[in-house]
């Protein structure tokens, strides 16, 4: 699996040394893009396990639940145990939609909608059918970065759960990423409006067009310059 747009080398080590040192951003940027207004001190002490003042308390069960999930996904990758598949994905989200969502770390067992939208997700009784779609959908030898993005739009598009849908499927994107050795792509809170707008668009259209050049335009140049250098270090 490559990456055929910016020329990165594979390199699991360095992209999970990335991912951590972003951590308080990740969860940050991902609580803000679902209306949770926290700075990035309270995140960096929500994440230390002290609670923080003049929030509610789900707010910020949602915010710690949101770094834990990432700790696992990390222990996952760095174990050789990352793959997508739904047992992952359901163990994944009874972490990150703990106490938030209806169910979680079960597939929805009825209807949902998504707000702003005329667009019906697909009934429950074909979830399981449409991720094997997907996993069968993700092809070898295609850029890395384009396989990802396609993983975080299915999820999103078919709303496999009752909620943590958009963050499930940003998890499983990343995950996908830094198991082929590449640096995450993060959603910045400043960018809330565009990516809301373009996934209104993608939710009618099913187009990936906007939304793979939009979340291609969220990964940072630190990160690939940083992929790029220890690579021209190596012996």
């Amino acid at each position: 699996m490559k990456d055929m747009h910016w020329g990165m080398v594979p390199n699991k080590e360095m992209a999970l040394f990335i991912a951590k040192k972003q951590l308080v951003s990740l969860v940050h940027d991902a609580v803000k893009l679902e209306g949770i207004n926290f700075t990035i001190p309270e995140v960096q002490t929500l994440l230390d396990g002290i609670t923080v003042g003049g929030h509610k308390l789900s707010d910020q069960t949602i915010a710690v639940n949101q770094g834990k999930a990432w700790e696992q996904l990390f222990g996952w990758v760095q174990k050789t145990q990352f793959d997508l598949s739904k047992e992952l994905a359901c163990n994944l989200h009874a972490i990150a939609g703990k106490e938030e969502a209806m169910e979680w770390g079960v597939f929805r067992t009825g209807q949902v909608f998504i707000s702003g939208t005329d667009y019906m997700p697909p009934h429950y009784s074909e979830l399981d059918e449409r991720f094997s779609t997907l996993v069968s959908e993700i092809p070898e030898n295609t850029d890395v970065y384009d396989n990802a993005i396609h993983i975080f739009l299915s999820m999103a598009r078919n709303q496999f759960f009752y909620d943590v849908n958009k963050r499930m499927g940003r998890f499983l994107m990343n995950g996908y990423l830094l198991s082929h050795g590449y640096p995450v792509i993060n959603v910045p809170a400043k960018q809330q409006l565009v990516f809301n707008e373009l996934m209104l668009e993608f939710y009618i259209s099913g187009n990936e067009l906007a939304m793979n050049k939009f979340l291609r335009s969220c990964l940072g140049q630190n990160s690939i310059s940083m992929m790029k250098e220890s690579n021209a270090k190596k012996p």
